[in-house]
């Protein structure tokens, strides 16, 4: 793994760092809300116009081309600056890297451009009331119709769904066989007939979580990602880079823990065992961008992402919560204080982080799901 980076590289990192200073909004309400969520959309527009939303995708879909360590650049500077969440994260993040891999050049040409400028917004379609974390179980079917599908059943936890254009998820499209086969990977509209979207509010309020109900919704066969009754293998690509590289960056952290040390130092810290987590804290941060630039040199060397992508998630799940732990010992009664309340803490951010971290351990499969997954797939230790 070289640490050093090249000439070209920091010449890239200084244009992202000066075009992000000038550029990046701030006050932008939360995206779970429609006005969050369009305004995120209008910062997503932006970045794409300025070619830096999706910085290592082709430059025919509206990339640069970037190297792999190219984007960890961007992110860390994206974070660094106090760049926005990523409201075409599902897109961009998770069903991006499975078209590149899996999609047809059709379906690329098709659902890649608009989905890099924001103009349509993905919402993914995984769980299920009886299939969480343990996808194998899902119930949704598919039933060949003529010349395509119809889809019947539930999806349930779909982020941001109650704004989203299309959804994308596994449907069972062979009953008879057995539960990791015969299963199909399919892409669909939210607007599209038989598809009716029920939001669920969350923690933190707003409408974007939803369930998503299916009744005998058609689709062409040209919205089937990979092969019929091939989904398992594609959905394990996705929940790669859900789990692994794409969705969770280290410059998010990165940026957590130096906010992190930035409150501390407003407020005086001065007990040792605050600034020894905050000292800790930054280590596993600074721990993961390492880890992350090893991935990246071992991907480059013709290695995958395999079972490994659980430790990731683990590991940075975990971390969130810690950062956010950190600065409630710090600010005490002032931590749950919302945005707009007088005495809040830099607008309420420092509560809102926290609430968003919990879900960590539980989306893209379960901490416990996954540190089984780690015990057999990657230590080879044995099943109970």
């Amino acid at each position: 793994m070289d640490l050093a980076f090249t000439d070209a590289e920091q010449a890239f990192r200084e244009e992202a760092r000066s075009w992000l200073a000038a550029n990046v909004p701030t006050g932008l309400p939360p995206m779970d809300s429609a006005e969050g969520f369009a305004l995120h959309k209008e910062w997503e527009a932006e970045l794409f116009e300025a070619r830096y939303a999706v910085v290592s995708w082709p430059e025919q879909y509206g990339g640069r081309g970037a190297s792999p360590m190219e984007w960890l650049i961007f992110e860390e500077e994206y974070w660094g600056a106090g760049g926005p969440g990523r409201v075409s994260q599902n897109g961009i993040f998770l069903l991006a890297p499975t078209l590149f891999e899996h999609g047809t050049q059709e379906q690329q040409d098709r659902f890649l451009p608009p989905m890099a400028s924001a103009e349509v917004t993905w919402a993914q379609g995984w769980s299920e009331p009886d299939a969480g974390s343990d996808l194998a179980g899902i119930a949704s079917k598919a039933v060949r119709d003529g010349d395509g599908w119809r889809l019947s059943g539930q999806k349930t936890w779909s982020t941001r769904a109650g704004f989203c254009d299309w959804a994308f998820g596994m449907f069972r499209s062979d009953p008879e066989a057995q539960r990791h086969k015969g299963l199909t990977y399919f892409l669909w509209p939210l607007d599209a007939d038989g598809v009716t979207v029920r939001p669920v509010k969350g923690l933190g309020g707003g409408d974007a979580f939803a369930e998503i109900f299916l009744d005998e919704v058609h689709v062409a066969d040209d919205q089937v990602l990979g092969g019929v009754n091939e989904g398992w293998g594609v959905a394990m690509a996705t929940a790669s880079s859900e789990r692994g590289l794409t969705l969770r960056s280290p410059g998010r952290f990165l940026a957590t823990a130096a906010r992190l040390q930035d409150l501390a130092a407003r407020e005086g810290v001065t007990d040792p065992a605050v600034r020894e987590a905050i000292a800790r804290a930054w280590i596993k941060a600074e721990a993961y961008r390492l880890q992350t630039w090893w991935t990246i040199s071992h991907l480059a060397e013709g290695g995958r992402m395999g079972a490994e992508a659980s430790m990731t998630k683990i590991w940075w799940s975990e971390l969130d919560i810690e950062l956010y732990e950190v600065a409630r010992s710090i600010l005490g009664d002032r931590f749950p204080l919302e945005a707009g309340a007088p005495a809040a803490v830099d607008g309420g951010a420092w509560l809102d982080g926290f609430l968003f971290s919990l879900a960590g351990p539980i989306y893209a499969g379960t901490n416990e799901i996954q540190r089984n997954v780690v015990a057999e797939r990657v230590l080879g230790l044995p099943r109970k």
